[in-house]
């Protein structure tokens, strides 16, 4: 072919091409979704197939078929190689996590969509606490779930004839959030995220980003945040309201997963700080143990007086160790609630004290904890502003030889003190030592025979 020819060629090909172009409007071609399965039917569930799960990967070989309904979406980017779908459109009884190396996934499979599932070939496995369904993966010799392969995820998941339908979100209260309700479409109201974490973005720049909710019940749930996300640099909202998301779970903990910010309506004012802290002079010291024979066997007894039980969030017990004017040790008494005209007994040693007592504490500490006191030690009962509620002892003495030792005894308070003092009064106690002062008895106690934990 000589140069002319070649030249005349060359400009018709670039002729067909720019004609080829001309008659498409926008060359940004939209990826083709997957065509429905109508010869499909599910003869499995959810629920079978995640009760096959036992303790260790599962390889399944039968032809069983699952549907569900898709209510994750990777459009924000905020999921990413997981599919979630749950097993009724309103109502779910049980969710499933799909493992897929599929980007844009929400292309083919929408937010309410059905699907059909041929698990033939796919793994069923756990990971954090989670059952999953995908490909295999082996790290070191271990076989676990896995992505399965975007080249093969059209011969395992199909497209439903059915119309998309509406997913309609559970609403529940984050204390009745529980298992069956991973993967599956929930929404919680009157939450807000914490004030400390105000200002903040949704995430750290390509970190996955933990997020704290509350409700006005300071009840709380992990956000979890993808830091590819569209909206990773957007701050977080300050109001309260409705939230909606995917929930799953990190082993122990509930996460939720929104789908993009539209899933938050926060616009309702946020919850006053909770007044939840409350003081009583009903809560006392009652009996304090150092015996004898056992120092495996010391506690702190406290009782309630009051007609009403009183939540502890925000008490401590602190020891001054003997003559000491800086606390010692303390104990938080936070987590507690003591029962109206009930114990509390505090031990140092809990597993030493149920041999000996016969029943567990109701708190079980440290050792050299203000329950591990050898008698010569001073004590404080603190409310949640500060206050000192209630005493054992004088600050700054030790207690040896006075009449606040209960070295190797007891000191019990005296059956007619139905409330706190701050102040120590020797006449509100009696009091069991080896070397006691005046007013108390040298006559050592003990364990089990000579006290009564728990008793009043």
């Amino acid at each position: 072919m000589n140069f002319k020819i070649r030249h005349i060629a060359y400009f018709a090909c670039l002729l067909g091409i720019y004609l080829v172009m001309a008659c498409v409007k926008d060359i940004n071609f939209e990826t083709p979704k997957s065509s429905c399965a109508s010869d499909l039917s599910a003869n499995f569930t959810i629920w079978e197939l995640k009760a096959l799960y036992t303790d260790e990967l599962i390889r399944i070989n039968e032809d069983w078929i699952i549907e569900g309904y898709v209510v994750s979406s990777d459009v924000a980017g905020n999921f990413f190689g997981t599919l979630h779908i749950q097993d009724n459109l309103v109502n779910p009884t049980q969710g499933l996590q799909l493992e897929i190396d599929l980007r844009d996934s929400h292309l083919f499979y929408e937010v309410g969509s059905k699907i059909l599932i041929k698990c033939k070939g796919l793994y069923l496995g756990m990971g954090k606490g989670v059952i999953k369904l995908g490909g295999v993966f082996n790290a070191f010799g271990n076989a676990s779930v896995g992505r399965l392969p975007a080249a093969i995820v059209g011969q395992h998941l199909f497209n439903s004839c059915d119309p998309l339908g509406t997913i309609q979100p559970k609403a529940i209260d984050i204390s009745e959030l529980d298992s069956s309700m991973i993967s599956t479409l929930v929404r919680l109201g009157n939450m807000e995220i914490v004030l400390a974490q105000l200002g903040q973005t949704f995430a750290v720049k390509e970190e996955e980003t933990i997020r704290t909710l509350i409700n006005c019940e300071d009840m709380e749930l992990q956000l979890l945040n993808s830091g590819y996300s569209d909206f990773q640099a957007n701050l977080l909202p300050e109001g309260n309201g409705t939230i909606t998301g995917v929930l799953i779970k990190d082993n122990k903990d509930f996460q939720l997963v929104i789908r993009d910010t539209s899933d938050i309506a926060f616009t309702d004012v946020r919850c006053e700080d909770l007044v939840d802290e409350f003081t009583s002079s009903k809560i006392f010291i009652s009996e304090l143990a150092d015996p004898d024979n056992n120092t495996g066997a010391r506690f702190v007894e406290l009782f309630n007086s009051d007609s009403q039980p009183l939540h502890l969030k925000g008490w401590t017990f602190r020891r001054y160790t003997n003559d000491n004017t800086e606390v010692g040790s303390t104990i938080d008494l936070s987590a507690f609630v003591i029962d109206a005209n009930s114990t509390f007994v505090i031990s140092p040693n809990a597993s030493e004290f149920e041999t000996v007592y016969g029943f567990p504490p109701d708190h079980g500490v440290s050792t050299n904890s203000p329950a591990d006191s050898n008698g010569d030690d001073n004590l404080e009962l603190v409310d949640p502003f500060g206050t000192v509620i209630d005493s054992f002892g004088i600050i700054g003495e030790d207690g040896s030889g006075t009449d606040h030792e209960f070295e190797d005894g007891r000191a019990i308070r005296n059956e007619d003190i139905s409330e706190a003092n701050p102040n120590y009064t020797p006449s509100e106690w009696t009091i069991f030592n080896d070397s006691g002062g005046e007013g108390t008895i040298n006559e050592p106690q003990n364990a089990p025979d000579d006290f009564n934990p728990g008793t009043r």
